[in-house]
C-alpha cells in the first residue's frame, strides 16, 4: 500500500495538532473509512537514525501485514511525539521503557527492566488509553561516549572517572539529553559533578564531532553503530543512573480494536533483536549512508516476517 513520508519540526507539529483538534471529526488515523475503521494508520518516529529504522519496520509491517496504508511522521521530540499520540494524532510507535518511566511519567528511576515496563504498561493504559506491547529485546540506553584514544589517555573507563574531571570537559548533547531529567540534569546531581559546558548537537552531528575533538564527551546511544565504526568508548555508567531503555511498540487502545490483529502482528518482533542486532542495522544507516526504508524492508525479508 502508499506510504508517504513526512519529516515535521517540533514547532510546526505542534500548530498542525492545534488546528487538527479544531477541525477533526472522531480524531486520529487520517479519516474514516466505510467499516469505521481509520483509512490509514499513523506511524511516529523520533530525531534519530534509530528511530527512523523503527518507523518503517513498524510501517512495511501493517502494510504487507494487514494491507493498511500508513503514513510515517518522524524527526518529532519525545514529548512532541507522545502529545501526538495522547491527542490522537499519532497511532503507533517505538517507545523506551525508560523514557516513558521517567521523562513522561515523570517517575523516579528504577533499575529492575520488568519493574519498569510493568509501571509504565499500567500508567500509560489508565491514563492515556494507550497499550504497550511486546519489547522487541534490546535496550537503548544512555551512554557517555568519548574518543577511545582520550578515554585511555585521560585514564576513564566509567561515569565516575569522568566526574571528577568533568569540570574541565564540554559535553555534547541533544537538546532533549540537555533538558531532561534522565539526562544531563540528574546526571550531574548523581554523579555531583558539572561539565565545564554543554553544546547543543544535532544527534545525527554528535559521534562525528566528538570523533574530531570538536567536544570532548557526547550523550550517546548503547546501539549505535557509529561507536566502533568511530573507535569511541561509552564509559560504564558504574552508579546505575540511567534507567534501562527496552524498546517497544506503543499504540492507541482505538486502533487495537479498529484492527485486533495488529498486537499479533507487531508481536511477531517480540524479543528478536539484540543490542548487537540493532547496532548492526543502525551502522548500516549512519555509517553506510543506506536508506531506512531499504534496511528496515531486507531486515523483514531476510528474516521471513514478510
Amino acid at each position: 500500500m502508499g506510504k508517504k513520508w513526512t519529516r515535521f519540526f517540533g514547532v510546526v507539529l505542534v500548530a498542525l495538532l492545534v488546528m487538527g483538534s479544531l477541525t477533526a471529526c472522531g480524531g486520529g488515523g487520517g479519516g474514516g473509512a466505510g467499516d469505521g475503521k481509520p483509512g490509514k494508520i499513523i506511524v511516529g518516529g523520533k530525531t534519530f537514525s534509530e528511530q527512523f529504522l523503527l518507523a518503517e519496520l513498524l510501517s512495511i509491517l501493517i502494510q504487507e501485514k494487514l494491507g493498511v496504508e500508513t503514513e510515517t511522521k518522524i524527526n518529532l521530540g519525545t514529548s512532541v511525539l507522545f502529545e501526538a499520540m495522547a491527542a490522537d494524532e499519532i497511532d503507533v510507535y517505538i517507545e523506551y521503557t525508560g523514557t516513558g518511566l521517567m521523562a513522561i511519567l515523570g517517575k523516579d528511576l528504577v533499575t529492575d527492566p520488568d519493574e519498569v515496563y510493568n509501571i509504565v504498561a499500567k500508567e500509560y493504559e489508565e491514563q492515556y488509553g494507550i497499550k504497550w506491547l511486546k519489547p522487541w529485546g534490546f535496550n537503548n540506553t544512555y551512554a557517555m561516549v568519548m574518543r577511545r584514544d582520550k578515554a585511555e589517555e585521560l585514564n576513564l573507563a566509567t561515569i565516575s572517572d569522568l566526574a571528577k574531571i568533568g569540570d574541565q570537559l564540554v559535553l555534547g548533547a541533544s537538546h532533549e539529553f540537555a533538558e531532561r531529567v534522565d539526562g544531563a540534569p540528574g546526571l550531574q546531581e548523581h554523579y555531583g559533578f558539572k561539565f565545564k559546558d554543554i553544546v547543543n548537537m544535532d544527534p545525527a552531528l554528535m559521534y562525528q564531532a566528538v570523533a574530531e575533538g570538536e567536544v570532548d564527551v557526547i550523550s550517546g546511544f548503547a546501539t549505535e553503530g557509529r561507536i566502533p565504526a568511530f573507535d569511541l568508548v561509552a564509559l560504564e555508567d558504574d552508579k546505575h543512573f540511567f534507567p534501562p531503555y527496552h524498546a517497544a511498540p506503543i499504540v492507541r487502545k482505538e486502533i487495537l480494536e479498529a484492527y485486533p490483529e495488529l498486537e499479533d502482528v507487531l508481536n511477531q518482533l517480540a524479543g528478536f533483536f539484540t543490542d548487537e542486532t540493532m547496532a548492526a542495522l543502525n551502522a548500516e544507516i549512519d555509517v553506510k549512508g543506506r536508506d531506512p526504508d531499504e534496511v528496515a524492508r531486507e531486515f523483514l525479508t531476510e528474516n521471513g516476517f514478510i
